[in-house]
């Protein structure tokens, strides 16, 4: 039931009009007609909500209606209408994106059911846009939601997300009001989300964002930039042109040294600005064109979203391998933010009291000796960092196999979610297979058997020293399957072909990986019905860090060692039925 509806129903057994609640309530007759209509719905938290509540119920007691309520009766029969809501709508907003990341929701679809534009539900989801009636647009979104829950996989799915048994949504309408509560109920803590962060890792493509920002046709220019010594800049705007100078003055040097860059200055106001963004990304590019490294010192000394957001907007840095991210276990802070990039050519510092930041200063030098001291400042900061995250691509792929070694022989217990079955549990015939049908080269296949060979070898050794392993890989119907089909894990011999599953050799490494875990009892299998991140492996050591690797060519390697960082990726669970197979 809806607010009017109930309202109205109010009125009417109540034997009441709506002039007397006005009148009583102190709420205009033109308010109230709208309530009445539909057309408005009172925010919850509000004194006018309140006072409704409390004059229906006097309304109640003092009229021969057909019945007689009290305020807690009234307002809970309020509460308990489809179209109001007692969450903020970031609440909402996150909810929503959770839905239609993990029930693997078509916005272009949703858009057409709702009549909301598509851009406005990407915005609405992405919260750079709040809907203006976020009860219309959610109770449309829960709609299509129950509609798209159309076989027993999505309906187990949904009942999981929900936190319900699958027989208590089969009916339509129960399903729908129950999807409507949950967009707007606070769930797990928001804190330490970090799906949103995982996500842009799985669907950022690499080559396709070097086209799109047309990054191979970028010319590093060769014309001189004069800067006379050094120079001051003071407040927000001199600020950004600070930093566009000292990027210019990077990218034209013959300097090849490494940069290195910290940061603890508010965003905000900056990033506003959308002209000088562009400005500074395009600098940024040329200064990776240039084929220059990057020590970046992440300020990790904010809220976690907020953390989380910012290193989203580095990913596409990150994939270059041109980046190394740390961070300070102790940062300063309090009454001062401060800044310092330095390269070869030149260096830029600046400082801000707290609140004031339009009050700051930044001084950008090319003098020899002042860049030697601030380099001095810069490499102190790294000494006094830890690396947030290592960075392995093909172009490190040496260094990648040793640590893949060290961590091969480590006793600690291991946890994966994966993106298809692990490649020790296949056969030497299917791989073969594989390789034929997506015409892989002879010196790959050799590549690609003695990588089996060493995981098999690999995981034989762990279980036999007692390590427990739990491997967490997606199930999906013949439907599911053909819209994104799942790659062979192969990134950590970064080839440069994805070999990609049919449907029946799916199933039967499936097959496989269940026989498997039947024979071992070290070896725990669990099969989820929905593929949360369709192109990671997520490789868990608790306590110690997190390998999240990037499946699907170019193959990527980051691993997370910030503590935090690390525990949230630890218990994030997806929002999904589980079925547990393991030697009883």
């Amino acid at each position: 039931m809806k607010f009017c509806e109930k309202l109205n129903e109010y009125i009417d057994k109540t034997g009441c009009t709506a002039k007397e609640i006005s009148e009583l309530s102190g709420i205009s007759e033109s308010t109230l007609s709208r309530y009445r209509s539909g057309e408005r719905v009172p925010d919850v938290k509000s004194d006018a909500f309140d006072s409704l509540c409390k004059a229906v119920a006097e309304l109640s007691r003092r009229e021969k209606g057909e019945i007689t309520l009290d305020y807690y009766t009234v307002k809970d029969g309020f509460l308990s209408c489809l179209d109001i809501n007692t969450a903020d709508r970031e609440v909402f907003r996150k909810n929503l994106d959770t839905a239609m990341t993990v029930l693997n929701i078509n916005a272009s679809k949703m858009s057409a059911y709702t009549n909301y534009e598509l851009s406005t539900i990407i915005r609405i989801r992405n919260g750079s846009r709040r809907p203006a009636d976020p009860q219309r647009f959610a109770l449309g979104a829960a709609e299509y939601i129950s509609e798209n829950a159309d076989t027993p996989e999505r309906l187990d799915a949904l009942s999981s997300l929900l936190g319900c048994k699958s027989e208590s949504i089969s009916d339509s309408a129960q399903r729908t009001s129950k999807i409507f509560e949950w967009l707007f109920s606070e769930h797990a803590d928001a804190e330490d989300d970090v799906s949103g962060f995982l996500g842009k890792l799985s669907e950022f493509n690499l080559n396709e964002y070097i086209k799109s920002v047309h990054f191979d046709e970028l010319k590093v220019p060769s014309l001189p930039f004069r800067l006379h010594g050094s120079k001051s800049y003071y407040g927000i705007r001199e600020m950004m042109e600070a930093e566009l100078d000292f990027l210019k003055t990077t990218v034209l040097s013959k300097s090849d040294s490494p940069v290195t860059m910290y940061s603890d200055m508010p965003i905000e106001e900056i990033s506003k600005d959308s002209e000088f963004m562009k400005k500074w990304i395009f600098g940024m590019a040329l200064l990776l064109k240039k084929g220059l490294h990057l020590n970046m010192i992440h300020n990790v000394n904010r809220p976690f979203p907020e953390m989380m957001l910012g290193l989203e907007g580095w990913i596409p840095m990150y994939m270059t391998g041109q980046i190394s991210p740390y961070y300070l276990k102790n940062p300063g802070g309090g009454a001062f933010h401060h800044y310092i990039i330095v390269s070869g050519a030149a260096a830029l510092s600046g400082e801000a009291v707290a609140g004031y930041q339009n009050e700051g200063k930044y001084y950008l030098t090319r003098t020899r000796d002042e860049i030697a001291y601030y380099s001095r400042r810069a490499s102190a900061l790294l000494q006094n960092a830890s690396p947030l995250m290592d960075i392995y691509r093909a172009d490190n792929a040496k260094a990648f196999a040793a640590f893949s070694y060290s961590e091969s022989v480590s006793d600690c217990p291991r946890r994966s979610i994966l993106s298809a079955p692990p490649i020790y549990t296949a056969t030497i015939e299917m791989l073969k297979k594989l390789c034929e049908d997506n015409g892989v080269s002879q010196e790959n296949r050799e590549i690609i058997l003695s990588f089996f060979g060493k995981k098999r070898d690999e995981i034989r050794n762990t279980l036999g020293r007692g390590v427990s392993v739990t491997d967490e890989i997606p199930i999906f119907s013949r439907d599911e399957f053909e819209k994104n089909p799942p790659s062979l894990p192969l990134a950590d011999i970064f080839l440069d072909k994805d070999i990609k599953y049919s449907y029946d050799l799916y199933v039967e490494h499936v097959k496989r990986t269940e026989r498997f875990a039947a024979d071992n009892s070290g070896y725990a299998l669990k099969e989820n019905t929905i593929c949360t991140f369709a192109n990671l492996q997520i490789h868990i050591r608790q306590g110690q860090y997190v390998i999240v690797s990037k499946e699907r060519c170019p193959a990527i390697h980051f691993v997370i060692r910030h503590p935090k960082m690390c525990r949230a990726i630890e218990s994030f669970i997806p929002s999904f039925r589980d079925i547990e197979k393991k030697q009883s």
